[in-house]
């Protein structure tokens, strides 16, 4: 009879350590496939956002395409053209994207 409570107990001790085994692999799996990416595409656009230039063409976080005429550092501002004459300023963390490629031709 002790042999089986011993027993019984070495199974609920293994199972409880294999549930926390799986617990990690899931957090593993989930962090290489999932938070791992965001990471390297907020770095991605944090670079981007730092090398802009006067000239860029540029997507804003609003799907506003334009060109970079002035940027201000002190205020962390850009002011992007998107007509001729037109001239918005938006926030410099609300450039997303190059839009060299994807700019429609005026």
């Amino acid at each position: 009879m002790t042999a089986l409570v011993l027993a019984a107990q070495a199974q609920q001790g293994g199972g409880g350590m294999s549930m926390i085994v799986m617990l990690v692999l899931l957090f593993v799996i989930m962090w290489f496939f999932m938070i791992r990416p965001q990471q390297k595409k907020q770095k991605e656009i944090r670079n981007f956002q730092n090398s802009l230039r006067e000239g860029d063409k540029v997507v804003t976080g609003g799907g506003i395409y334009g060109t970079v005429k002035r940027i201000d550092m002190a205020t962390n501002k850009v002011e992007v053209e998107i007509a001729r004459g037109v001239v918005i300023e938006v926030d410099k963390g609300y450039v997303f994207a190059d839009a060299n490629a994807r700019m429609p031709q005026a």
